[in-house]
């Protein structure tokens, strides 16, 4: 009977949820408080980053042209000003990037479609220019024509990420957060919450939760904010001044209740999200499908084969050996300072695993002492790190160089030559131990359905930091939705890591 209760309580509950939805109550004050997104001031910053970048891509394609060839840019044997390329250039590559939906609010500063749009762009100025080139029989230099779309598509691609690194440090602070409201039953609610919690990175701070039915008291404990009745949700989005109303569970609300929200909150600028119950699966794999009126979530399965596979393998070995030649000098100079400095070899081997299970042995300049495996009984007790992992941040098997090749992760250099060989990619996940992979659940091994990578997901968030099943969850997370521009963001934010040396020990 109180169950019963309880459903009705909560059905009662849904239903004046619906109702006040399909009155419009809080709807005015909404349309009168006009919502001050968080993501239209960083669009601003964007802009402006885009406008600088255009700026130093067209002038550095006239100084390259005048410095090579020793002549101005002319259009028909008119000499054209600088001044005047500069705004045409800044002009139209910002309305280009508009109408390639680069300012959008839902791909700014986060993921990889930013990235794709831009270069989506690129191609799209580059091939306007030539069309209207040939069109006009205009006489202009073809190089400066060539040039100047990847000279300014580079320059935007560093600005956003600089203006990213700038929204994550504001981000860290609390600032630029947009403020959401959570709505639905007491369990998908926390769920979500914790979800949001986990990435605040993203710049959602949840402020407030209306919650469908009676919510048990260690609920309302972690959710440690608001817990509003489920009545008016507009009236819960007012009073907090949030911009995005959450709906959590879709399942508990009423036939049509939905749709009424998003009538409701038509105008007044806050955003209606549905979270839904699949998680770790990137934006591009899902798309909507509607059957009927029902929108359908189609999720595509991991692309683990395939002609982007042969693109990455190939750039994979062809970055690598570039790499080895001009770091050459850099390797000798570090293996000598290892094998000088400390007995013992310059290289250490060790068997790791690989893709589909294969083992190989796995390089790495020696950072500790000689009898470190040895050793490494003794140490059990004092490991830092869950699961399967043994890390101590204070190692005493560690050398002096090797502290120092571990914090900036030289010590992993030696690898290059396993990317090169085909052993290895540059992004993936960590290579194993086959102690490890030995003590694996079924789902685990899905990790090894690709190749171990140089850096990865677990190493750009956090490395020795994370627990053990959070770096399984990034890892499995990039083998099912991986892609080259999702390679070409984790390798942008390696460097910053291993500058800043965090999670390195």
């Amino acid at each position: 009977m109180g169950d019963d209760a309880g459903s009705d309580r909560a059905a009662d509950d849904l239903a004046a949820a619906s109702a006040a939805a399909a009155r419009g109550a809080g709807s005015e004050a909404l349309l009168a408080q006009g919502v001050h997104h968080a993501v239209d001031r960083y669009r601003r910053v964007v802009v402006v980053v885009d406008a600088l970048s255009a700026l130093a891509g067209a002038l550095l394609a006239q100084v390259t042209r005048e410095v090579l060839f020793g002549a101005s840019l002319t259009v028909d044997g008119e000499h054209v000003p600088y001044l005047l390329v500069a705004v045409v250039a800044v002009l139209s590559w910002l309305a280009i990037l508009a109408l390639s939906g680069a300012y959008e609010h839902k791909i700014l500063g986060s993921g990889t479609e930013e990235y794709r749009r831009i270069l989506r762009a690129a191609v799209g100025a580059l091939a306007v220019a030539v069309l209207g080139v040939f069109l006009t029989r205009a006489q202009v230099a073809r190089g400066f024509v060539m040039s100047l779309a990847p000279l300014v598509a580079a320059w935007t691609l560093f600005g956003r990420y600089l203006a990213r690194n700038w929204l994550a440090r504001q981000r860290a602070k609390g600032l630029q957060m947009r403020r959401v409201v959570v709505l639905g039953r007491p369990d998908a609610v926390l769920e979500a919450v914790r979800h949001f919690r986990g990435a605040l990175d993203q710049g959602y701070a949840v402020v407030s939760a209306c919650v469908v039915g009676e919510a048990p008291e260690e609920v309302v404990e972690e959710l440690a904010m608001p817990v509003l009745p489920p009545g008016d949700p507009l009236a819960a989005v007012t009073e907090q001044r949030a911009e995005i109303l959450a709906i959590a569970g879709t399942e508990a609300l009423p036939t049509g209740a939905l749709r009424t929200l998003a009538w409701d909150l038509e105008g007044t600028g806050v955003d209606l999200m549905v979270v839904p119950t699949i998680t770790d699966v990137a934006g591009p794999r899902v798309s909507v499908q509607p059957v009927a009126g029902l929108p359908l979530l189609l999720v595509e399965p991991p692309r683990l084969t395939g002609g982007a596979r042969v693109v990455k393998s190939l750039i994979d070995r062809v970055t690598a050996v570039v790499l080895l030649v001009l770091l050459s000098p850099v390797l000798l100079v570090i293996a000598a300072l290892v094998r000088f400095t400390s007995r013992g070899p310059a290289i250490f081997r060790q068997t790791r695993i690989g893709r589909d299970g294969k083992p190989f042995t796995m390089w790495k300049f020696r950072t500790m002492t000689e009898r470190a495996e040895q050793d490494l009984d003794k140490l059990v007790t004092l490991n830092e790190h869950d699961g399967l992992l043994f890390k101590i941040r204070d190692d005493p098997r560690r050398t002096t160089v090797g502290r120092w090749l571990r914090r900036f992760s030289l010590d992993e250099l030696p690898q290059i030559a396993h990317v090169a060989s085909g052993k290895m990619s540059l992004v993936g996940p960590r290579p194993p131990l086959p102690s490890e992979v030995n003590r694996y659940p079924e789902d685990v091994r899905r990790r090894l359905l690709v190749k171990p990578g140089l850096t990865g997901l677990w190493q750009v968030s956090g490395r020795a930091d994370l627990p053990w099943a959070e770096s399984v969850r990034l890892d499995l997370y990039y083998v099912d939705n991986w892609s080259l521009s999702m390679d070409f963001v984790i390798i942008l934010k390696t460097t910053a890591a291993v500058l800043q040396g965090r999670g390195a020990y």
